[in-house]
């Protein structure tokens, strides 16, 4: 089993988890490692379920932080192991996971044993599956089994976000838009009704779809209804039969899932449409006082987080959360993702100083 060395610093300790792949439903090895470190440290009551590993300080304070990150990533696509580039005169650290979101990872890793005295109680958690479906979410699972361990004043995702706070996220739904037809030799294509075809209409509405901006308790959410995947066909000779039309809706947190339904429903109408995925989104939550201290503490100016992540779980318990970690989102699950040293090493100081403040 590879071993990790808490006492790194961030960037190196980056490197190193970014180094043991943990593509989505393969993060036993990271997991492993991650726990044989910090069950071993005695200021924190550990607790695994799976490959979710739970650690939460009990200090008696009057105040508990939640802080998360998980450990999967999209699959690697010969971007591991990292490596070291320069941009701009600016070291950056490259590769599978950087970004998303082992950078946030590492730091919370490095905080978790280092501050054994923080001014609030902390539960840290780093979980498995969150780049899949949300029914294999290791957060979900243990919502579900431990709810107790989500008790918390204010919560963190340390999801990528420049270094800046974005509050809340979007909400987002998969649904199959079926179109049905008649097998057919393709020689005597008259004789069937091709299912791709009749796919035509469904890109042209989505084509034509224009998607709205709007305001949740002052930050502005951006929508999106798209086509993200086509399947269809039986054989090179065959006129199909059927074709499936994947479609992606990302909704503003002030729409409910079932609005988010029948929004899509509507804009389809016609078609037979099946819902396969759906998780709602998250208020900002900046309302709330532990938030207000930490965006005057980092010093940063609350923007909407456009993708769906994590808060939305705790959001859904009644914990106001936001996004802060390391790494440009625009970079997350890309090819050439990479984040600054200095980025990395920015998150930390802050975020150490506001955990550890008078």
């Amino acid at each position: 089993m590879p071993r990790l060395d808490l006492t790194a610093g961030s960037v190196d300790l980056t490197r190193a988890i970014c180094d043991i792949p943990s593509e989505s439903g393969d993060e036993k090895t990271l997991a492993d490692a991650i726990f044989a470190e910090i069950e071993a440290l005695p200021h924190l009551d550990v607790h695994r379920d799976g490959d979710t590993i739970v650690a939460r300080t009990h200090l008696g304070r009057e105040r508990r932080v939640a802080i998360a990150g998980h450990i999967d990533t999209v699959p690697i696509n010969a971007n591991v192991p990292t490596r070291t580039i320069e941009q701009d005169g600016e070291p950056y650290l490259w590769g599978r996971g950087t970004v998303d979101m082992k950078a946030g990872t590492a730091v919370q890793l490095k905080l978790a044993a280092e501050l054994t005295a923080p001014r609030v109680d902390i539960t840290w958690m780093w979980y498995d599956n969150e780049e899949v479906a949300s029914e294999l979410n290791g957060l979900t699972r243990l919502a579900r089994t431990r709810p107790d361990l989500f008790v918390a004043d204010f919560a963190i995702l340390g999801e990528p976000s420049n270094g800046q706070v974005e509050g809340g996220c979007n909400g987002t739904l998969r649904a199959l838009v079926r179109t049905h037809g008649v097998r057919a030799h393709a020689a005597r294509a008259w004789m069937g009704e091709n299912a791709i075809h009749r796919a035509a209409p469904i890109l042209t509405r989505l084509a034509e779809y224009r998607p709205r901006e709007i305001a949740v308790d002052g930050l502005v959410y951006r929508e999106g209804l798209n086509a993200v995947r086509i399947a269809g066909g039986v054989a090179g000779n065959v006129i199909p039969d059927l074709c499936e039309v994947e479609v992606n809706f990302r909704f503003a947190p002030s729409r409910s899932v079932a609005d988010a339904e029948e929004h899509v429903r509507r804009v389809l109408e016609g078609f037979d449409v099946e819902i396969v995925d759906a998780a709602a989104g998250a208020r900002p939550g900046l309302d709330a006082p532990l938030a207000q201290e930490f965006l005057a503490a980092v010093q940063a100016e609350p923007r909407p987080k456009y993708g769906w992540t994590d808060v939305a779980r705790f959001s859904a318990l009644g914990v106001p959360a936001v996004n802060y970690g390391p790494g440009d989102p625009l970079l997350a699950h890309h090819d050439e993702e990479r984040v600054a040293y200095a980025q990395i090493e920015d998150v930390e100081r802050k975020l150490r100083a506001w955990l550890t403040a008078p």
